[in-house]
């Protein structure tokens, strides 16, 4: 049965990443119908104030969706993340022989974050502390407010942080089956924030017993920073709050190339949508630089989740094939091919 994909090209540089992509996957003959929207500005100049519910029309009569990035232009992240409800935003962390690395030895390093995308910081409620006033808050030793100043809200809840407990648990158990340790890491700032990142840790270790078969280890946040770098081939499943995953997943691309090379998916119970980690890059828009790696192996994701496995095993053969052949790199990794010139690579070797 055809499945329906959801093209989002997104704003800036995002477009010049995803368009190739598209190419290639079209290229690719996959039993898959693509419904491409318009980059940002064109979007914006189309269709108004109507490119939100046309982006939300489209999302939702598609099976998944493959999104550049956006700046604000293309108004579709809010309902991909919140309103389809995509609580598990997976982040691997592979290094591909040929990509750029900082360290002496990132060869065999392979790791996933599982980052929870709901709550945390990111609920989005902030304020002038004097809208705290009437409630009598006071610090950890009992000190008041102070007179001014702004705030944050940080939401950590059993629900949600169960929710994506048991989804890292399973992945692991799904990466033994392919031979990685099948081994959980948690980690928040328990130490210091014992009623939310408490909350968090006490919820993941209580799942962990109903996985006696998934090796289970945590560590305060600041200290994992540390191991990530100084422990990467040993890690396998990490399971991170919003803002830690967020921040760490950054820290941990840079061992394995860079957020050229970063790709994640959103999964959902029922629906899931793929980007590149990386941001828009208006820096560089129209020249041609920007590394299309990220996109191509988000859509990899994409296509084990529709079902195309050997199609994505395929893709990503084809990726580290140019990587190592090395002589089509974009500047990110050392080289001066454009996204085109990549793409086009990777197509021949397919």
């Amino acid at each position: 049965m055809t499945k329906r994909v959801c093209v989002i090209p997104g704003d800036d540089s995002a477009p010049e990443a995803v368009l190739p992509v598209l190419r290639l996957l079209r290229l690719m003959e996959l039993d898959l119908d693509y419904v491409e929207l318009p980059a940002g500005d064109e979007g914006q100049a189309r269709f108004g104030e109507d490119f939100a519910r046309v982006c939300r029309e489209a999302i939702d009569a598609c099976d998944t969706t493959l999104f550049g990035s956006s700046s604000g232009k293309t108004p579709a992240l809010a309902h991909l993340r919140w309103g389809k409800k995509t609580y598990a935003n997976v982040r691997p962390v592979r290094y591909i022989p040929g990509a750029r690395s900082p360290l002496r030895d990132a060869e065999g390093i392979d790791f996933v974050i599982v980052r929870e995308n709901m709550e945390d910081l990111y609920v989005g409620i902030e304020g002038d502390v004097e809208a705290l006033r009437p409630a009598a808050l006071t610090g950890r030793r009992g000190e008041p407010l102070p007179e001014h100043g702004r705030f944050a809200v940080k939401v950590i809840t059993d629900a949600n942080s169960r929710r994506i407990a048991h989804f890292a648990f399973r992945l692991a158990r799904q990466r033994r089956e392919s031979g990685r340790p099948g081994r959980v890491t948690a980690s928040c700032k328990y130490n210091m924030l014992p009623y939310t990142d408490g909350l968090f840790r006490q919820v993941v270790a209580q799942v962990a017993t109903e996985y006696p078969d998934v090796e289970f280890r945590d560590y305060i946040v600041d200290d994992f920073a540390r191991r990530i770098i100084a422990d990467a081939h040993d890690l396998d499943v990490v399971v991170l709050p919003n803002l830690y995953g967020d921040i760490l997943s950054d820290e941990a691309a840079a061992l394995v190339g860079g957020l050229g090379v970063a790709a994640s998916g959103c999964y959902g119970d029922g629906f899931a949508y793929f980007e590149p980690v990386h941001g828009t890059a208006p820096d560089i828009v129209g020249t041609g630089r920007i590394n299309p790696t990220a996109t191509m192996l988000s859509s990899a994701m994409m296509l084990e989740y529709l079902g195309l496995g050997e199609a994505a095993t395929s893709l990503r053969r084809a990726i580290d094939d140019v990587y190592a052949e090395g002589s089509v790199l974009t500047p990110d990794q050392g080289g001066s091919a454009t996204a085109d010139e990549f793409c086009a690579a990777v197509a021949k070797r397919l």
